[in-house]
Order: C-alpha cells, then structure tokens, then sequence
C-alpha cells in the first residue's frame, strides 16, 4: 500500500481542511463538496485524511464492518451477539466515476435466488465504506441515478438493494466527500443542497507558497516515507485533536441566541428548506468542539455560514455559488444582544490550534504561515460575465453594417464590430428532441434504451444479469420442467432461463448550437433577443443533462467559441460575451459543425447530437482586396445549401430557429432547415407557451423525407 501525503504537509486551503476536520469529528455534518480548478491538490487533501481518522472497531468477519458495541440487529451477516470484535484502520474508498449500480449497492445472485431461495449477496462501495470516507472524484460526472443512490444512502444511513422481491438492507454510514472542476458541469441544485459543506478552492497566486508547494511535492514523490516519517509527529496531534473533538462533542451546548442567529442568518438569505438550518447547527457545534469550548459563540455561527450556505444561494445553473459576508455580518450583529449561549463577546478558551477551529498553519517543511488561508477565495483570473455598457446607436432594428451589395460592387461603410448586448429574460422553451430510439448517455431529452425506465420486453442477458424480467424468465423455464425431474412445487430454473428486462427511457444528447454573429443580426433588439433564446435552449440543455457546444460564425471565418461539454454555464458566459458585426460566413458555420461532430462521433459514438443553427439564413462570402468576391464566384447561398445538405447526408437531427424580423421576409431560413432536412421555427414558436407539437413536426420532417428517398433516416 503506497504512502499517502500527510494530511499536514498540504499547503494553505485552510477551508478546505477546516471543513474535512469538522466531518470527521462530526459525520452527522453532511460530507463535503470540493469545487475547484484542476492540479489544486483536491484529491490529494481528501485521501490524505483518511490516515488521520481513529481506528474503527468492528465485528470479526462482518463484511459490513459492524459495531461490536451496538450491531446491526438486520446486518445480512447476523446476528452478532456473540461474535468477537477486531480494531482495523478507517477505509477510504474510491467510487469510479463509471461504476455501475450493483458495484455501488452490491448484488443479488439472481439465478440462486430463484433456484436455492438463498440470499446470496456481494456487497457494493457502499458497506465497504460504512464507517469510513467514501470519496467520489468528479462527483459532477456521475450518472443521476448512481448520485441518488449515494445521496439516499448518506441520508439515511442505510442501503437497499431489492431485486424482484428479494431484498437486502445493510447500514452505510460514511464521511461523504465529492470533489469537482466547476469547468466540466455543475451538479443539480437539489444535489447540491445534499452536500453539508462546500468549499472553493483555488491554486494560490503567492510565489512563496507556490515554491513551498513544488519542494514539499518533490521532497514527498522522492521518498514517500521519509517524508511521511518527518510530519508524524504532526499527524499523531492532528488524529489525538479529532479524537479529543468527538469525545467533547456531546457536551457542547448550542444555546438559543446561536439558534437564533442560525435561523436568522438561513432567512436572511433565502435559503430553500431547512436542511440548512440543521446543517449550520451540526457545524457549528462541530467547531466549538474542535476550539475545545462546550459553548457554541457567534464566530462558530459565522464560520458555519461561510461553509454551509454558499452552494445553497444558486437560484440557476447559471449563478456563481458565493455569500455576501457583509451582509452575513450585519445579520450576526443584529442579534448579537440575543444571547443565552454562554455569551459571544468572550471568546473562550480556544482549544489546541487556535479559535475559529482553523488548522494548524506551521510544520517542518516551512516557515510560520506558509500554509495561509487561500480556499476561501474563489478561482482567480475567472473569466468576467460581466456585460460591457451598451455604445449609442441608432434605431433598435439597424444593423450595425449595412447588406452587401450586388456582386462585384463593393460594400458600403459600415459601423463595424459592435460590443456584447445583454440578453433577454430566459423562457421554457419547446422540447426539442432527436428522433429515434437511442443508446447514448442516461439524461431527459431523447427515446433511449437505458437501464432504468419503463419494462418495454426481454432478452437473454449479454454479461452478467442486473434487471430480471420474472415473466420472460418463468415463461422461458416451463416448458422444460418434466424434462428437468421437477417434483415439488419449486420451479427448476436454470442459467439460460433468464430473461434480461429491456428497458426505455430517456438519454442526453450533444446540443450544438452554431450561432449567427454577423452584422444581419447585430440590430441591438434582435440580438438581445437570439442570445434570450439561445440563454433558453442552455438552461433547458442543463435540465435535460446534455453536453452544449457552441459554434459562432462572423465575418470572414467561423470558430469554436466553446468545445463540446458538460459546463453549460460556461457557454452561457461565452455566449453573454459575443459580438457582432461582420459578413455571414454561414457555410463555414456549418463546416465547422460537421467538423466538431465528427470527432464527437468518434469520441462518444453512443451519444446523438442535435444541430441547433440560430440564424436568420442570410449568406454573404468574404470579398478579397480588390472587393471581388472570394472561392471562385460561388454564391454563398448555395455553398451554404451544399454544407447543410452534408450534415443531413448523415442524418443529423437539425433545427433552424428563424431570426429573421420585419413586415419583408425572405425565408431563407425555412429553405436552410429543407437542406438540413430539418425544422425551421421562429424564435416566437420557441417559447413552451406558443403553438404546441413541436417535436411532432420535426418527427413528420424526419418520416416525410424518408418516404420522399425511400432510404431509412438516422438520427445521429
């Protein structure tokens, strides 16, 4: 077994380290939800903990590491009355970001289940961990069903496993830790909202810490264990402190002015529920006891503010988690005359380490503060969301370069880039869907075959069996039990007879969006309202657990404004920065897509996408020097055709949302989407409230193309 970095050597994040500290002297916390850049030692902190955790005792032989002081009275390895207990290290277990449903919760042995009408279980990740750190690396990756698996088993305190009427229960109780690049997608704020703790971390901006964190790296990857071996002494006060922290933890009292100032400070912000109420009370008494002291002051309430609330802020996908601190403060004032917890204004006595439950800061590898406070701060050089000041211009609806001339002539003057408008409000929108039946990644947008929804048939397992279908299985085993010496009133299954459950529900795809920047659509009112639609279309590709690309096209070239992922705030701040103005260079648009696709395809061949092209359908070619026009002559239009035409050669899923405003329109849009073989809607139609049927119509293009070439149509 490899030598892990000592949990005391980790650099700064004084937060984070706070916040793992206070889980492990109190469980009942909640777990914590580490979200930061990647390389900020993350993973390196939470393994690291481990080491510092007590030894457990257990029940010898229990595979579900009983208590031999209060076992489980329905452990699937009881009864223990009798059994001798053991001591062994606490388990820090890893859960995959693939694994599956049995390898978390365990397994039923179907076939003996139903044969033998024995239990036969394997446990899953989570008895390994009951008692220990189960600790979920890109907790943000997981599939929905594996993350409520996990979060009602740290709920409640127990995991359920039932097949077909076979079930088994077991306790899973365990320090729940999850860690996350905000970069790659956000959890769903419900899941949020399970999570105790919350802490941003960042890498630090100070070369002195920097340095510090390269030798202690370099010293430890030298000699794990002579490293190791230099901060025991370190380690041993750490792991003594927490065992100290347990043992007070029972007497501390939380008085009513702490309640009232928790209670306060949750109204203050507008907190949905009262998990965050609870949540607050346990940490905070979690600190007091870590500071040593049996009474919970306002410094305890504040720092479990900071540590509990920010992640339950977000209103939509699209908010940064955070806390006004001033604002946290003029609460706490409020009620600070509110006393009955022992009195706030003295601080008592501070415990080993110092008040406000901060960690050690010092150690052998470095001077006195060189691991100072930086987990607070949020990731510095984030790109801004912040939108520029609208210049002055004319009426809403003039575009900001005027449309091209007749061909050979030259444009006339036009007013050039504009800077980033603001987008409207954004709306539900339509559900936009792939035709077909898919395999791709478990969501809420298209048809799928997946393992979790309706029982549409059966068939023989491929692998091992993970969802029975009893009625295919007891249908496939009669026929064959005269021939089997059936006796009794047993039915003789075996292996073969097994039936497989077929099950179809719903799947994400990969929404590109390949956006028009050009100056057609740079009228300030129009483009305010594109980029209202598209803000729409990502918050629905959020609901519906979609990967977003986004494509923009403008003046003499298309690029990638934001690579296929599962951020989709992300492409909400690159979206809210575009510009505008600039020629309609819309087959590079779609070149461009058909490019990103291809590699996607090759990437996640099981995930469909569905091409979501905002423009007007204007088409315009980049002019060389002389003001001719460039490729030959071609006329952009038709080049535009030709490229969507290649994206419906391989049976993309396509949708135009027609842009186009003002009482003459000339429909390019619609003869874009006939290309695509796709759907043209305008961006009234969009909105969930307007004409009804959408994925109805875009489902008869589909059938209605197939009947006009007699070929069948794919969706991806």
């Amino acid at each position: 077994m490899s030598t892990p970095f000592p949990f005391t050597a980790v650099v700064g994040m004084d937060d984070l380290r706070l916040a793992l500290l206070l889980n492990a002297v109190s469980p009942a916390v909640g777990g914590v939800l580490v979200r930061g850049e990647k390389g900020t030692a993350k993973s390196t902190a939470v393994r690291a903990l481990s080491a510092l955790l007590p030894e457990v005792p257990v029940v010898a032989g229990c595979r579900f590491s009983c208590d031999p002081a209060a076992p489980d009275e329905r452990c699937p390895d009881g009864p223990h009355e009798t059994a001798p207990g053991a001591a062994r290290p606490a388990r820090m277990v890893e859960l995959p970001v693939g694994a599956s449903e049995d390898r978390l919760v365990g397994a039923l042995d179907i076939e003996r289940a139903l044969s033998e009408g024995v239990k036969a279980f394997e446990p899953g990740l989570l008895a390994d961990a009951h008692r220990g750190v189960l600790y979920v690396d890109e907790v943000n990756l997981l599939h929905d069903h594996l993350v409520d698996l996990l979060l009602d088993a740290a709920a409640m305190g127990a995991s359920y496993v039932e097949r077909e009427g076979v079930s088994v229960r077991h306790a899973a109780r365990f320090l729940l830790v999850g860690t996350m690049n905000p970069e790659e997608g956000e959890l769903r704020p419900q899941l949020l909202d399970r999570f105790g703790l919350t802490v941003e971390v960042a890498a630090s901006r100070e070369p002195e810490l920097r340095v510090e964190v390269v030798r202690r790296r370099l010293a430890y990857d030298d000699d794990p264990a002579g490293f190791a071996a230099r901060w025991a002494e370190e380690e041993t006060a750490l792991r003594d402190r927490i065992v100290a922290a347990r043992a007070l933890l029972p007497r501390v009292r939380l008085g009513d002015g702490a309640l009232l100032r928790i209670a306060a400070t949750c109204a203050a912000f507008e907190v949905d529920g009262m998990r965050a109420d609870i949540v607050m009370a346990r940490t905070a008494t979690a600190l007091a006891a870590w500071a040593g002291r049996t009474d919970v002051l306002a410094e305890d309430v504040r720092q479990a503010a900071l540590l509990a609330l920010p992640h339950r802020r977000r209103r939509n996908p699209f908010d940064t988690p955070g806390l006004d601190e001033d604002k946290l403060d003029d609460t706490l004032d409020e009620f600070k005359g509110e006393d009955g917890d022992g009195g706030d204004d003295d601080p008592g006595p501070d415990g080993p380490g110092g008040g406000g439950g901060v960690p050690p800061r010092s150690g052998p590898e470095g001077p006195e503060g060189a691991t100072g406070p930086e987990g607070a701060k949020g990731p510095e050089g984030a790109e801004e969301s912040g939108t520029p000041p609208e210049p002055g211009s004319g009426p809403d609806d003039t575009p900001a370069e005027a449309e091209p001339g007749p061909q050979g002539q030259p444009r006339r003057a036009g007013a050039g880039e504009q800077t980033a408008v603001r987008a409207t409000e954004p709306f539900r929108t339509k559900t936009l869907s792939v035709p077909g039946l898919g395999e791709g990644a478990a969501g809420r947008r298209s048809r799928a075959r997946t393992e979790h929804g309706r029982t549409t048939g059966s068939r023989q397992p491929r692998g091992a069996l993970t969802k029975l279908h009893l009625a295919a299985t007891v249908q496939a085993a009669a026929p064959h039990q005269r021939a089997r010496g059936r006796s009794g009133p047993g039915l003789v299954v075996r292996k073969d007879d097994l039936r497989q459950a077929t099950r179809e529900g719903r799947e994400g795809n990969l929404v590109l969006f390949v956006v028009d920047a050009s100056g057609s659509m740079a009228a300030r009112r129009r483009m305010s309202a594109v980029k209202g639609a598209v803000l729409s279309l990502l918050l629905d590709a959020y609901q519906r657990r979609d990967k977003v690309g986004l494509i923009t096209f403008r003046g003499t070239e298309a690029e990638v404004a934001l690579p296929p992922t599962s951020s989709v705030d992300t492409a909400a701040a690159r979206l809210e920065s575009l510009p505008t103005g600039g020629r309609t260079p819309l087959a590079a648009g779609l070149l461009k897509a058909h490019d990103v696709l291809r590699v996607e395809r090759m990437r996640d061949p099981a995930r469909r996408p569905l091409l979501l092209v905002v423009t007007d359908g204007r088409a315009t070619g980049a002019r060389s020097a002389g003001g001719a026009r460039a490729a030959g002559g071609a006329d952009p239009v038709a080049l535009a055709a030709r490229a969507a035409r290649l994206h419906a050669s391989e049976g993309t899923a396509s949708v135009v949302v027609d842009c186009e405003s003002g009482p003459v329109r000339l429909g390019l849009a619609a003869s874009l989407a006939a290309a695509l073989e796709g759907t043209a809607i305008t961006l009234d139609e969009l909105r969930a409230d307007s004409i009804a049927g959408l994925v109805r119509d875009v489902q008869r293009d589909v059938q209605r193309a197939q009947a006009h070439d007699g070929r069948p149509r794919r969706a991806a």
